[in-house]
């Protein structure tokens, strides 16, 4: 079986439940804490395009980070990569990678489907 690999924030309790149902299911898995270790802008596009998703749909536009980099839903793209990269908590999260794909574990058991 192929590594899955977690972006985990252990302070988030999606990101706890969504790590948690990956133990059980047993196998490779390397944590990735990504605001410790934060994804370089190349490794947010390669989330993006495993996740089929653009930037604004994985940003999180509740954070303060967000407004004070002055954002908003018409920001490019690159922007807002450049932000993440910058910032991780903008960062959704629970982010899990298998086999070339991607999937946010929100609700966790959405992570399974990619497994």
């Amino acid at each position: 079986m192929a590594m899955i690999t977690i972006w985990h924030n252990p302070r988030c309790s999606k990101s706890r439940q969504t790590l948690a149902l990956l133990e059980e299911r047993g196998g490779a898995l390397n944590v990735r804490r990504y605001l410790e270790d934060p994804p370089s802008a190349e490794e947010i596009r390669g989330a993006l395009d495993a996740l089929g998703k653009q930037a604004i749909e994985i940003i999180r536009r509740g954070e303060a980070a967000f407004k004070d980099n002055k954002l908003d839903k018409s920001s490019p793209q690159e922007e807002l990569i450049a932000a993440m990269a910058e910032a991780p908590i903008l960062i959704e999260r629970p982010i899990v990678f298998h086999a070339g794909r991607a999937a946010i574990g929100r609700p966790p058991e959405a992570v399974l489907d990619i497994l």
